[in-house]
């Protein structure tokens, strides 16, 4: 089946009881044992397992391409599932430009754990090639990255650091559909549901995707139970009917993102734009190769620096002031003020997370905004 069709009936059945088409919700926290003390129906308590959990994995895995996948309650703490599931010594090796959240997570706990990292700029495969260790377990890579849209090749990586063995993870975040990193060499894929799954602004969840049910994932889904970070019904619930609408949403949210790109690239008052769509980006032809499409997320950086780019955060009337992306909403956030310090995003740089509004109206947004 085409990705569309996928989109629209992995994880969905009607339901066996009322002939419903829309799937119920399953709020229980628990579940009938059977007279001898089994579970023939398959459920015990929602922490372990739940229907519409089961539901929301089995979709995402199929779509990705997987054999399994785990959901959990953020997208934060599915990244926490797969650096958990390592042993402390363990060597990661990560992209300098992924999610501030991210690497916060790495610094402040993993590595007072016993993790050892290295952050480097995975857009460059000589400088992996330089980084990897003889005890380098696991590769992350987040392609396009964020906040400045580096694009990974994720063939190349993968065969880098297949050398030494370690599991190669993709943060396919920003361009779920557009991008198969499993076709491309990555064994886990990694998505904040928060965000194009959801697609409303109104959801908050992570899920981990494995290409194969390997011993790794299924610790995996250890922590996942013994943990007990995990969605809730209604939010399994939200996230797959997002996903019934995704292919399309994201075609609208790349050809908007492209006008809006292009536009930025030849105004007078920007000094730099990083969208993978354009033919200045540095990584273009490796985007056009692994991307059906560039994605709804661009960075800009205004002239002037730090003032310059708080008043055009601060002029705007359709892009909203918020943090997030991947809703139908278009916002614009100064990067470095929310990162805070340490934060390696220019002071003049502005994320857009580019919606669903007509592209006209918001290019005439920015127009007034930057002057």
């Amino acid at each position: 089946m085409k990705i569309e069709t996928i989109a629209v009936h992995a994880g969905h059945a009607v339901d066996p009881a009322t002939g419903a088409v829309a799937s119920p919700i399953y709020l229980s926290t628990t579940f009938e044992r059977d007279i001898e003390g089994t579970y023939s129906r398959g459920f015990m308590y929602t922490r372990n397992d739940n229907p519409n959990r089961q539901a929301l994995e089995r979709g995402v895995s199929m779509l990705e391409g997987g054999e399994a996948a785990a959901a959990f309650a953020s997208g934060t703490g599915a990244t926490m599932s797969i650096l958990q599931a390592l042993s402390p010594g363990d060597h990661v090796l990560a992209h300098v430009d992924a999610y501030y959240g991210t690497s916060r997570l790495i610094h402040e706990i993993f590595l007072r754990w016993g993790l050892e990292a290295d952050f480097v700029d995975m857009s460059d495969p000589d400088a992996v090639r330089k980084a990897l260790r003889p005890n380098t377990k696991l590769a992350w890579a987040e392609t396009p990255s964020n906040p400045l849209l580096k694009i990974v090749d994720l063939a190349a990586v993968a065969e880098i650091v297949r050398g030494p063995g370690a599991i190669f993870v993709c943060d396919n975040t920003w361009a779920p559909v557009l991008q198969r990193p499993f076709d491309l060499g990555a064994d886990l894929v990694l998505h904040s549901t928060t965000k194009y799954f959801g697609g409303h602004c109104d959801v908050l969840g992570g899920i981990v995707v494995a290409k194969t049910e390997s011993e790794f994932f299924q610790r995996i889904r250890s922590i996942q139970y013994e943990g007990g970070a995990v969605p809730s019904p209604f939010d399994c619930w939200l996230i797959l009917r997002g996903m019934r609408t995704l292919p399309w949403r994201m075609r609208a949210h790349s050809e908007n993102a492209l006008k809006i790109a292009e536009f930025l690239a030849r105004h007078p008052k920007v000094k730099r734009v990083h969208y993978p769509g354009l033919e200045s980006h540095p990584r273009h032809k490796t985007a056009l190769k692994q991307m059906s499409a560039s994605g709804g997320m661009l960075s800009l950086e205004v002239k002037d620096g730090y003032d310059a780019a708080m008043q055009v955060a601060a002029k705007t009337k359709v892009f909203i002031r918020a943090t997030s992306l991947g809703g139908v909403e278009s916002l614009i956030e100064h990067r470095a003020s929310i990162e805070g310090p340490g934060t390696i995003s220019p002071q003049g740089l502005l994320r857009l997370s580019i919606g669903l509004e007509n592209a006209d109206d918001l290019i005439e947004d920015l127009d007034r905004a930057l002057g």
